[in-house]
């Protein structure tokens, strides 16, 4: 009997899982995660669940009786300390191995964390990416009490919203420029610094945390621009790291995350990965996304390429960010944008913002426009650019928009 094994047991890990039954695998199955709670949404972590506006049964991928009635031998709180890639087996923390035929890497990533040096080792300092780090700061969100959140991309961001909403005094700090400096236009993250300033939330950019210090039941934090602020807790929200230690140890090739082919291919016979934790070919380079569709899709793509299917994975990258009562959706990917082309939606809360290299369009955020979000999606999907000066007249309804190169319409 082929035994399959998956380490990482998140949304790649479930969903690789899921899909290798659904695709009528009948041999033994293994999924293994370190966390003691079965596969969990990650995304709710920092909006519903923190809030409280979501229980932990709503959080959980799939309920715990499916795993036991697909078969799947699911362990939680079950820690990797070695992989044997030449012959793959793995080695448990408490000294147990685990030989199987095939293993799929899931682990996802990590998050970064402050150096201890400039106080990140304090009480009441947080990361936001697992369910305990949720946990162990729900506490934190009272009315009055004040934050610090270290990072002006979405996860920040999203922190930043819940905590406001909440009635907490919310001090936002990111080193860079500006806020969402690496993943959207000017154009985006002004109208999202407007949006957070309405709800009373102090961003400062172009300004860093220098260090933390321990005060009378409160952190002080002084900032590179000079000044000071007294907190009760802190939230570091400055990105993650792909988990490649366990693959790194075993030889495989790294490069921006675990490195694999179309199919899912590490540099190792027999071992694949998927998900956040690896980065894999796209339109000529390598790429590594960070997303709930993409490890749900590529774990799909994996677990048919484990089975025998040769497929290439095709990413279409999407993404959302849940804030105050604004949905952004984004579509595609605007790396190497020459300009950004604004459409008002048909509300006043909503507006899209396109994304063009020259006259390709390559990607789209959507605020509160669902319709100019699928349209993008669609478009982008098709290889095909709308005109950007007809784009920008709202007068000029979405599913007519004419495309470059053509004197029709866009298909509706």
């Amino acid at each position: 009997m082929t035994h399959i094994a998956v380490i990482g047991a998140g949304q790649a890990g479930s969903s690789l899982t899921a899909k290798l039954r659904a695709l009528g695998f009948d041999g033994k199955l293994t999924l293994i995660g370190a966390e003691p709670v079965p596969p969990y949404q990650r995304p709710p972590l920092s909006k519903k669940y923190i809030s409280g506006e979501m229980e932990l049964e709503r959080l959980f991928l799939r309920p715990g009786q499916f795993y036991a009635d697909q078969g799947i031998d699911l362990l939680t709180g079950a820690r990797v300390a070695g992989l044997d890639a030449a012959t793959r087996t793995i080695t448990m923390a408490d000294g147990a191995t685990i030989a199987a035929d095939m293993i799929a890497l899931t682990p996802g990533a990590d998050a970064i964390r402050l150096p201890a040096a400039v106080g990140g080792d304090l009480p009441g300092v947080y990361t936001m990416r697992s369910l305990a780090d949720a946990d162990a700061m729900a506490h934190e969100f009272r009315p009055g009490r004040r934050v610090l959140i270290v990072g002006g991309g979405y996860v920040g961001l999203e922190a930043a919203a819940v905590a406001a909403t909440r009635g907490l005094s919310v001090t936002l700090v990111e080193m860079a420029p500006r806020i969402l400096a690496r993943v959207a236009s000017a154009e985006t993250a002004d109208w999202i610094r407007q949006m957070h300033a309405r709800h009373g939330v102090d961003i400062r950019e172009g300004c860093g945390l220098n260090a933390l210090a321990q005060g009378d039941g409160a952190l002080m934090a002084s900032l590179s621009d000079g000044s000071a602020v007294t907190v009760d807790f802190v939230i570091c929200g400055i990105g993650v790291r792909p988990a490649t230690a366990l693959a790194e140890a075993a030889g495989l090739t790294i490069d921006n995350g675990i490195a694999v082919d179309a199919l899912g291919r590490t540099s190792a016979p027999g071992i694949f990965a998927a998900g956040d934790c690896c980065s894999f070919p796209y339109r000529g380079g390598r790429i590594r996304l960070e997303s709930v569709p993409n490890a749900i899709d590529q774990a799909e793509a994996v677990a048919a390429a484990m089975l025998g299917d040769t497929t290439p994975y095709a990413a279409r990258p999407w993404f959302w960010s849940d804030q105050y009562d604004v949905k952004l959706q984004i579509a595609g990917l605007n790396t190497g944008f020459t300009r950004v082309v604004i459409r008002d939606g048909d509300k006043p809360d909503s507006r899209s913002h396109w994304y063009y290299r020259d006259a390709q369009l390559l990607a789209v955020d959507a605020m509160n426009d669902p319709r100019a979000y699928m349209t993008g999606k669609r478009l982008i999907e098709a290889g095909q650019s709308p005109l950007p000066d007809a784009l920008a007249d709202p007068a000029q309804p979405l599913k007519t928009l004419p495309l470059a190169g053509e004197t029709a319409p866009a298909p509706a």
